[in-house]
């Protein structure tokens, strides 16, 4: 049988299945080596990216660094008003060690009678003050001597200004930087140990590292312990995110060692101190390690001790975790493991660890430091700022600004209005509970704005009173209805009607003022009607003086706000806040003169040049006799009017002058007073408007005394201008009298307006010692 032929078909499928199989592997190896091609080009494109990040973040601005905003210095010189408390106040807000021997930077010793202090020194715009150890005697007047160690006197010593806030950027980030050269070797030594021994020798990954975290993490059955760099750790915090996220881990490795190829040990360590995270205040994050020692020592880095440092280094593992303020136990167990590890690696000795091991934590309790503890003050100061500066210098160029906030008279106001409100609360009961008060303080001298309390919670950061709470000012409004009097002809001694009065308004209805007493007194004199803050008198005066005229004189007064001219203007109806309150009253406390209230002395940009200054303003809107004459009546309410209570406290010899408010159904408690360096205006009042069950003297009043009370205060001497004369005139009727007479008094008059009329005991200038009315007088003295 022949054999069965093939077809042609059949013979050639093994061979096109061979070749289709070759095909396939040679298009397999060529996408293979595009794929890998495609991904080093992805990658080095990555590396590049990453690279240009990492450069330009860096070496440009780092960090959004805060204003920091500073209080007045305090001036030490022999004579100055100034006692032992007071000075420790001073010395607390600024982080000093009270110890029994002053012999450190940030050190303070005392005895009765004398303090040793060891300053730090301060870089101001007008100079350096050196750190030095100043010897300071006190005597009950205050400051008796200045001197050196050595015996040799110094003339004036200005402490460093305490730190009372900063201006914080939108991530609300705050940092003290420093340089690596200022870090203590410690700290140093105590970060490297336990985070990464082996910083000096990797190039930003240490394989060493992993491999001894995994080990360690074996045996413990879990995670205790991280292979990071410090350097990934910077990468970590600088560049991406918190997230244990693949992807920022896959990120953090090249980017750390790009970080190393371009930079140094020394700028990647020092940008680490400066970096690294360590807790939380509030809603500010605390960085670094020179903010660090302030928020948990109180103290600038370089005074910290080994046991304070390896705290702190210990904390970078978890600042939550091993929080000293609320995990103390935990704490320390971190902070000794820390110093075991330094005794072991050779950089301590025993005695070293022995001591620093069993030593408290020293962490301070929170708010030690005056920095955030006056949002009120800070709140005008940012206000006043703003005006010349954006936000974004304000938070992120490190600017310094120097203001006047006064840190003892701050603590001081705060003391007396708190304790006036702890009073009445437990005078009237529940229905105070929520009593609120604010106050403000100034020099009137200058205008500067000495303090500021907007909450009775003086720490309280919301609604600030001061200077946001328009309420109304009730009698204060009276001085500004007297000098408008005053600039049109009247005198002192000039009468005025307190009989009952009523006027008809447009709307229909009838506007009837009424004194407190609910009694009319009928023909007082200005002074009296002033004085006791008549109701009556004082809206019949300012009726026939005119709306237009009393609103000009509160605007020359330095009130800018939109005022209605209603007759209920006159008591005070419209709404003013404390410190449009104090700026009213420092014009007439300064003889005419408006000055702004200004919080801010200088700003200078971080290396300490300054960028601009806010220089003493005044403008004499107001006639100087006619404030003058205003004052004296502003004393006689000090004296024998509604603030008569006030020398009760302050020495008979101390002269103020001020005036107390309340406002319609007694809503409102204020008083505003001065003496020769102080002013303060105090108000109390409910939020929601509910009437109170004191008037302005029974409650703003008792806080304005207890704060001038611990004031050193100078007497309010004003010189008498020329065109004003001194004239005996009787108290009751207003009559020119004499020195001699029963119920006589001096007033001052301008030159040409003294009374015409004569009292009964008047005596022709020149005649005082004339024979006949001597016998007259006589006669009258035996007879009484």
């Amino acid at each position: 049988m022949a054999p069965k032929k093939t077809s042609r078909s059949t013979k050639r499928k093994p061979a096109r299945r061979s070749l289709k199989k070759q095909h396939r592997g040679f298009i397999s190896k060529a996408t293979l080596f595009k794929i890998l091609f495609t991904l080093l080009v992805l990658a080095g494109l990555v590396l590049l990216f990453l690279d240009v990040q990492i450069r330009s973040q860096f070496e440009g601005k780092r960090w959004a660094v805060p204003a920091k905003v500073y209080a007045r210095p305090l001036e030490l010189y022999a004579g100055a008003p100034l006692s032992i408390q007071d000075l420790k106040i001073e010395l607390r807000g600024l982080g000093y060690q009270f110890v029994s021997r002053a012999a450190q930077p940030g050190q303070a010793a005392f005895s009765a009678s004398r303090a040793i202090i060891a300053s730090r020194g301060f870089n101001f715009t007008d100079g350096k003050e050196p750190a030095r150890q100043l010897v300071l005697d006190f005597d009950r007047n205050g400051v008796r001597s200045l001197s050196d160690p050595q015996g040799q006197d110094l003339a004036l010593v200005r402490l460093e200004p305490v730190l009372i806030g900063g201006i914080y950027p939108l991530n609300n980030e705050d940092r003290d930087l420093i340089q690596l050269q200022d870090a203590p070797e410690g700290l140093l030594d105590a970060l490297i140990a336990i985070e990464d021994r082996d910083f000096y020798d990797h190039h930003g990954v240490s394989a060493k590292g992993i491999a001894r975290a995994m080990l360690a993490n074996i045996k413990a059955g879990g995670f205790v312990q991280g292979g990071s760099t410090l350097t990934q750790q910077l990468i970590k915090n600088f560049y991406l995110t918190s997230d244990r996220t693949l992807i920022r881990k896959l990120l953090e490795l090249p980017m750390a060692m790009l970080l190393e190829l371009h930079y140094s040990k020394d700028e990647i360590l020092e940008a680490y101190l400066n970096e690294v995270y360590l807790g939380q205040d509030g809603a500010r994050a605390i960085h670094g390690f020179g903010l660090g020692a302030h928020y948990f020592f109180a103290q600038p880095l370089h005074e910290l001790k080994l046991h304070q440092l390896a705290l702190m280094a210990g904390m970078v593992k978890g600042p939550s975790y091993y929080d000293p303020r609320r995990h103390p136990e935990r704490a320390k167990q971190r902070r000794n493991l820390v110093l075991q590890v330094l005794f072991e690696q050779g950089k301590i000795s025993n005695e070293q660890y022995q001591k620093a091991s069993t030593a408290e934590l020293d962490v301070v309790k929170k708010g030690t430091l005056l920095k955030e503890a006056y949002p009120a003050y800070l709140d005008l100061v940012k206000r006043q700022l703003r005006r010349h500066y954006r936000d974004d210098d304000l938070n992120s160029e490190g600017l310094r600004v120097f203001t006047s906030l006064d840190p003892i008279v701050q603590s001081q106001a705060e003391q007396a209005l708190t304790q006036t409100i702890d009073t009445l609360n437990k005078n009237y009961g529940s229905k105070l509970d929520k009593l609120q008060g604010s106050m403000v303080v100034t020099d009137p001298q200058t205008g500067e704005v000495q303090a500021i309390i907007g909450d009775r919670n003086t720490r309280y950061k919301g609604f600030n009173r001061a200077l946001d709470a328009l309420r109304p000012i009730g009698s204060l409004v009276k001085p500004a209805v007297y000098l408008t009097a005053l600039e049109q002809g009247y005198t002192l001694s000039s009468p005025v009607d307190d009989s009952p009065y009523s006027l008809n308004l447009p709307n229909g209805q009838t506007w009837r003022p009424q004194n407190f007493d609910k009694q009319s007194h009928y023909n007082v004199t200005l002074m009296e009607g002033l004085a006791h803050s008549y109701n009556i008198s004082t809206a019949r005066l300012g009726m026939e003086l005119g709306l237009d005229n009393v609103i000009d004189t509160l605007v020359r007064l330095g009130v800018r706000r939109q005022l209605d001219a209603f007759p209920s203007l006159l008591l005070g109806a419209q709404g003013l806040s404390p410190l449009e309150v104090a700026t009213m009253y420092q014009t007439i406390a300064a003889n005419g003169f408006q000055m702004p209230p200004r919080a801010i002395r200088s700003v200078t940009d971080s290396e300490g040049q300054e960028l601009s200054s806010y220089p003493f303003q005044l403008k004499q809107t107001v006639n100087g006799e006619a404030v003058f004459l205003l004052q004296t009546a502003m004393q006689e309410v000090t004296r024998s009017g509604t603030a008569r209570s006030i020398y009760q406290s302050l020495p008979a010899d101390i002269i103020v002058a001020g005036k107390t408010g309340t406002s319609n159904d007694q809503r409102d408690s204020w008083f505003a007073g001065f003496s020769g360096n102080r002013l303060a205006v105090v108000w109390l009042g409910l939020d929601d408007n509910t009437p109170l069950p004191f008037t302005g003297s029974g409650g703003a009043l008792r806080a304005w005394t207890q704060f001038m009370a611990s004031q050193p205060l100078h007497s309010f001497d004003a010189l008498t201008p020329e065109n004003v004369e001194w004239i005996w005139v009787d108290k009751d009727s207003g009559r020119l009298s004499a020195e001699q007479c029963d119920n006589a008094r001096q007033l001052p008059f301008i030159v040409g307006t003294a009374p015409q009329l004569t009292a009964d005991c008047y005596v022709q200038p020149g005649e005082e010692n004339n024979p006949l009315n001597r016998s007259i007088d006589w006669l009258k003295d035996w007879f009484q």
